[in-house]
């Protein structure tokens, strides 16, 4: 299919899987968007014989669609820019601490702890899976997604402060989670052996490299448009902003993620455009929810159609339910450990551990790391145990959470 192609049909398959649950399924946007996508895959697969046509369109659209690259180079910086420009740096600002504890130390935690019990449950059950690769699988899946997460927090009853730290967390997190996963997919690979030096070397590239080049490239823009007045032109700067922070992130290899939080979170904050005209800061601020709104829409139906192309998803049902349960008991202790060792500045207490557990949605950049992972014997188990795991995240999870706030609030 050539790009025009896999474009139109990509959107007029949203359009038509947005009517269909808004129509009749009713669910939040983007659980319901991704659940319609999967019931739409399941019918393809069990008619494909039927429905050849269908069946063949449909395959050959998402396997002409690179998932990651898709993702991870193109959608994902306009999605994060989208959701730190309507942040409130203050509110991020009052819930620091939880905020970098749960970015930083509850990332490792939880990749270590899912680790070691996926490799003692595949060593009991007799599965090949090296310990060194079982990390892997903890670091690509530990992480929040900022996407996941805040599509559903939107529709949430969850206190402000928990979802500041929720949706802060979800934002900031990248830079540890990929450090990781770039370290361990070394080790896997055998080109080195681990090297403390190496991943602070990384994080120090990413992370820090990543918030100067959102920073430096937040403050040209701004300092460029103070006076223009123009909706249009306003548009066009800032949606090249996010384009040039694409591709110089790519070049610098910093966090594309954290440089348009980093873009978003100063210019949400301050301007793009004359800060006196309201109309044009509303215009702005409307124009990027909208992006954000169309491309968690895509991005959902995309998730759901790519089980078409996972057909070996089925063999690995019992390990990715039991993966399911590992997560949430590694972010548990990973939240609880720190929690209690900074009980007083962190005020986190039971119920906001069970609020703060249920919320960590994962979502389409486990998948899209998971796809990235170089072929080998266990590149199918933990791409087919990552999908199973986001699928449980944002629908099970996702359509529980305000009956969780409820439950531990009241």
């Amino acid at each position: 299919m050539d790009t025009f192609t896999i474009i139109t049909a990509l959107i007029t398959i949203s359009a038509l899987i947005s009517y269909i649950n808004l129509r009749f399924i009713k669910l939040p946007g983007a659980i319901g968007v991704m659940f319609v996508s999967i019931l739409l895959s399941v019918f393809i697969l069990v008619t494909g014989k039927a429905f050849p046509v269908a069946f063949n369109f449909i395959r050959d659209l998402t396997q002409s669609i690179d998932f990651t690259k898709t993702l991870l180079d193109i959608m994902l910086a306009f999605l994060l820019f989208a959701s730190a420009f309507h942040f409130e740096y203050k509110k991020l600002k009052e819930q620091k601490r939880p905020v970098l504890v749960l970015s930083t130390i509850g990332v490792v935690g939880s990749t270590v702890i899912f680790g070691f019990l996926l490799d003692i449950t595949t060593t009991l059950l007799g599965i090949d899976l090296p310990l060194v690769y079982c990390f892997l699988f903890g670091a690509l899946i530990s992480p929040t997604d900022p996407v996941a997460v805040l599509s559903v927090l939107k529709k949430s009853r969850i206190p402000q402060s928990l979802e500041t730290i929720i949706s802060g967390e979800s934002l900031l997190n990248d830079g540890v989670g990929l450090i990781l996963f770039i370290t361990i997919g070394e080790v896997a690979a055998q080109e080195a052996s681990f090297s403390f030096t190496h991943a602070l070397e990384l994080f120090a590239v990413e992370v820090f490299g990543g918030l100067a080049l959102g920073t430096a490239v937040a403050f040209v823009t701004g300092y460029l448009t103070k006076k223009i007045q123009e909706f249009q032109t306003a548009i066009l700067v800032s949606i090249s902003m996010v384009m040039a922070i694409s591709v110089l992130g790519s070049l610098l290899h910093v966090s594309v993620p954290l440089a348009a939080v980093a873009a978003g979170l100063i210019l949400g904050n301050t301007s793009i455009g004359a800060k006196t005209n309201t109309e044009l800061q509303n215009y702005l601020h409307q124009f990027w929810e909208l992006i954000d709104e169309l491309l968690n829409i895509i991005l959902f139906v995309m998730i759901g159609l790519q089980i078409v192309v996972l057909p070996f998803i089925g063999n690995y049902w019992f390990i990715g339910m039991v993966s399911v349960l590992f997560v949430l008991v590694a972010r548990g202790v990973s939240i609880a450990v720190p929690a209690l060792a900074l009980r007083r500045s962190l005020k986190t207490t039971f119920s906001t551990t069970a609020i703060l557990v249920w919320a960590g949605l994962r979502g389409g950049i486990s998948v899209a790391l998971a796809l990235s992972l170089p072929d080998s014997p266990y590149k199918e188990l933990i791409l087919s145990a990552s999908y199973i795991i986001v699928i449980f995240s944002v629908i099970v999870q996702g359509l529980t959470l305000n009956k969780v706030v409820d439950r531990f609030i009241d």
